[in-house]
């Protein structure tokens, strides 16, 4: 009968130590990654006076009207993966890029055929 008593006692001892650990272990794993990394986003040519919004993923990163060009833009990189949404206000016609896991500089022109990312 002690013998019995211990055996439980021991395994209840083991499970709040395997509790205990697997907590530990999810506290650590919950912390969100950080990224150095930064994309900068130039507008060059024919977005003055066009009213733009800017978004990284679903995020808004600028919106107003362009009074000047280039209209330049730092962001810090914050997810896994990013994409470059740029909203015409006026028509409501959205362009979508893709951004490097590496970060980087990018450039974009407006012209009649829409918007186009310049070579880097």
């Amino acid at each position: 009968m002690v013998g019995n008593g211990i055996l439980a006692f021991a395994v209840i001892f083991v499970v709040v130590i395997f509790i205990y650990m697997s907590m530990r272990l999810q506290k650590k794993d919950d912390s969100k990654p950080q990224y150095t990394e930064a994309y900068t986003i130039s507008l060059t040519k024919g977005f003055v006076g066009d009213s733009i919004s800017l978004f990284v993923n679903d995020s808004l990163i600028v919106k107003e009207k362009i009074a000047k060009e280039p209209f330049t833009v730092n962001v810090n990189r914050f997810a896994e993966q990013s994409a470059l949404l740029i909203v015409n206000d006026r028509t409501e016609v959205v362009s979508t890029f893709n951004l490097s896991e590496k970060g980087g500089t990018y450039r974009f022109e407006k012209d009649k055929d829409g918007i186009k990312q310049l070579a880097q």
